[in-house]
């Protein structure tokens, strides 16, 4: 057993998640528990997660094996391994990474500050992997980073949107049947076929169920049904609760979940994911504004502007003139997204006071931050040739803070006298902020737009 990062099993702080998924943010964790929650914490069991990550991702149709698969440039298990972290009552979190894969998950763990995570070495199959874990656990006497747990989650590497409340209803289940397991409605008919590949019979959708993760089991349960587990099970079971009811007869509690608890199997799952993560951190943008001495000026017109065409988005807005104060309460509510309307200056101060904050703040360690610099065209201060060449310094940002995994791009707005020329131009505006937003497209970086 390798940790995986020193002091990596200790208590820690869950990474930032998007706005919108449970357990995100100040306030989520202010909140009352619930009444299950409430029950957990009073019988405060051990609780440790078992991801088996062996696998090769054959039916994906890609070389990368497909929880190391990028999303927005960052491998799939690293989302899945957020989800886990940002629950605090799991302790210990154990990955089984094949060999050849050993040292990339030490960097992915590292380069993300994952925490509390311990790997192991793959077996050949799904549930040797997952048995290579559970001994890790029970071995934990001789261990200092890991602990034998009084219940155990066993989840898969590649369902990344696992939310808190389906791990506590699996646990609380786990502790009073011994094991419990999400699942789904089935979506289509199982049907058997016969030996001649004619069908047999078929099963009633109404009665059965599809089993999904999490899934969870008294430790002493699971590890004692693996430690009898024949060569066959180990070879081609794939289903843990049935390990728990054939060796342990232990009935498991069957728990209805959620739709996002769907695994990447296929290559069109991957933007399917990307869609949704896209979506979560698409919900907050943060306005920084270089004057508040004038609310009829055009930089407020077009704060108003962007909150009526973005009305599913929150749109807060502040200044950096006392250093960072407001902005940081921002950050802590994991924002993703910001605009820096620069309306006394062509220059770029304000934008990279916006910067510097931001890297500071690390917060684009596990997102990719978008920021726009908006600038106004007005023919009466400023001729658009000396605007355009101060404003084309917005590359050299850009390719410096792409290293920090924060997106810059420009935007021009022309500023017509006319009124209603001047809302068009302004509505265009909002409709290209929030198409970039949306996308996050890594290939207009550094590009100045014009609305």
């Amino acid at each position: 057993m390798e940790p995986g990062q020193p002091g990596g099993s200790g208590p820690a702080e869950p990474g930032p998640l998007p706005r919108g998924v449970r357990g995100a943010g100040p306030k989520a964790s202010a909140s009352p528990p619930s009444g299950a929650e409430a029950q957990l914490q009073r019988c405060a069991p051990a609780v440790a997660a078992v991801l088996p990550a062996g696998g090769r991702g054959e039916r994906m149709g890609v070389p990368t094996p497909k929880q190391f698969c990028p999303i927005l440039e960052r491998p799939l298990i690293s989302y899945t391994l957020q989800a886990l972290e940002r629950v605090c009552w799991i302790k210990d979190i154990v990955v089984a990474v094949t060999g050849e894969n050993m040292d990339a998950m030490k960097d992915l763990i590292q380069r993300y500050q994952h925490k509390r995570i311990s790997l192991v070495e793959a077996g050949v199959t799904r549930h040797r992997s997952i048995f290579n874990g559970l001994k890790a656990l029970a071995e934990g006497q001789r261990d200092a980073q890991l602990s034998r747990p009084e219940v155990v989650i066993i989840h898969d590497a590649v369902r990344p949107f696992v939310e808190e409340d389906i791990l506590l209803k699996v646990v609380t289940a786990a502790k009073e049947h011994g094991a419990a397991g999400a699942v789904r409605p089935l979506v289509s008919t199982v049907i058997s076929p016969d030996a001649d590949g004619c069908l047999d019979h078929s099963l009633e959708r109404a009665r059965h169920r599809a089993s999904e993760m999490p899934q969870a089991f008294l430790f002493d349960v699971i590890y004692e049904a693996y430690q009898q587990c024949s060569d066959y099970d180990l070879e081609f079971g794939t289903e843990c609760l049935q390990l728990a009811l054939k060796y342990c007869h232990i009935k498991a509690k069957l728990v209805e979940g959620s739709p996002d608890l769907w695994k990447v199997t296929y290559k069109r799952d991957l933007y399917a994911a990307e869609s949704i993560i896209k979506e979560r951190i698409s919900e907050q943008i943060h306005i920084v504004m270089d004057t508040k001495e004038d609310e009829e000026h055009i930089g407020h017109h077009f704060e108003e502007m962007l909150k009526n065409e973005l009305n599913h988005v929150k749109v807060t807005s502040g200044s950096l003139c006392h250093p960072g104060r407001d902005l940081q309460q921002i950050i802590l509510e994991q924002c993703y997204n910001f605009i820096c309307v620069n309306v006394k200056t062509s220059e770029f101060e304000e934008t990279q006071k916006l910067l510097d904050v931001l890297t500071e703040s690390n917060i684009s360690i596990l997102y990719p931050v978008v920021v726009i610099s908006v600038h106004f065209l007005d023919h009466k201060s400023v001729p658009i040739g000396q605007k355009m060449e101060n404003l084309m310094q917005i590359r050299e940002f850009a390719k410096e803070v792409k290293k920090r995994n924060i997106l810059l791009c420009g935007l021009l707005i022309y500023c017509p006298q006319e009124k209603q020329k001047l809302q068009d131009s302004l509505r265009r505006g909002a409709i290209i902020i929030a198409t970039l937003i949306k996308e996050r497209n890594s290939g207009l970086i550094g590009q100045l737009l014009v609305a």
